[in-house]
């Protein structure tokens, strides 16, 4: 695993040497047709993409999302399975033979840990489960583990995957969020932010914020979550896709 591996020689996690997104999972492929295609074309500086077929991998393999993952691999473009771990509280079973589906039947080249634990009380179970999961993505090039805590977790649970989703939430905290002290010991490449409910108004200034606290990988954008908390933000493209692929990629073909 690239965290096991990683020197001071410059080799990044991600991939990437410079900020780039993470798109922690659209809709359904029929259901977002859109958004799945825009991973795929040319300039978009695309560190990852998860796949959620069905709260994981589902029951059996969707002919959909095979389609769609398999674009995305071969374009280059690491397709992480989404495995929950209901903040620490999913029988370790349950969690590896998710796992073992989304290798067979998707190729994944690594997985999202949502829903992580954050303490050090959860630390060794979380590593038991990392553990696991390196070996399962032994055979597969460069197996890349994300932990999707939301916050800042006890620091530990850096040395034990290859990076950290430390913020995910609305604008209205990102803006006065603070940076763990922690985490400047680890390069940006490391961390992740996920933040919806963004204006374009304040886009420059969320990518100025995601840069200053030490954040590689990020997907920022203008939907928002429902008093409900039933719909999710990151299900669609937002709607100044291009000018945020603009403003930190290469810039966008038309």
């Amino acid at each position: 695993m690239p965290h096991l591996t990683r020197t001071d020689t410059g080799l990044s996690a991600t991939g990437a040497e410079r900020l780039g997104f993470g798109v922690p999972g659209y809709a359904h492929p029929l259901l977002a047709p859109v958004e799945w295609a825009e991973l795929t074309r040319p300039g978009t500086p695309l560190h990852w993409a998860v796949l959620n077929v069905a709260d994981g991998p589902g029951a059996r393999p969707d002919p959909h999302c095979l389609e769609a993952a398999g674009k995305l691999r071969n374009a280059g473009v690491r397709v992480l399975g989404h495995l929950d771990l209901r903040h620490g509280s999913r029988p370790f079973g349950e969690i590896v033979s998710d796992a073992h589906r989304f290798l067979d039947w998707y190729q994944v080249d690594g997985y999202l840990l949502d829903r992580c634990p954050t303490d050090r009380a959860d630390l060794a179970a979380v590593r038991r489960t990392t553990a696991t999961l390196e070996v399962i993505l032994e055979h597969a090039d460069g197996g890349h583990l994300v932990l999707g805590h939301g916050s800042h977790p006890y620091p530990g649970y850096a040395e034990i995957a290859d990076q950290l989703v430390t913020f995910c939430g609305p604008w209205a905290e990102y803006r006065w969020s603070q940076v763990a002290e922690w985490t400047a010991d680890h390069p940006p490449e490391r961390f992740v932010h996920l933040v919806h409910g963004v204006p374009r108004t304040h886009l420059e200034e969320a990518v100025r914020i995601a840069r200053w606290q030490g954040a590689g990988t990020i997907f920022f954008t203008d939907r928002s979550a429902d008093r409900t908390g039933q719909n999710d933000p990151f299900a669609a493209l937002p709607g100044y896709w291009d000018e945020i692929v603009s403003q930190i990629g290469p810039g966008v073909s038309e």
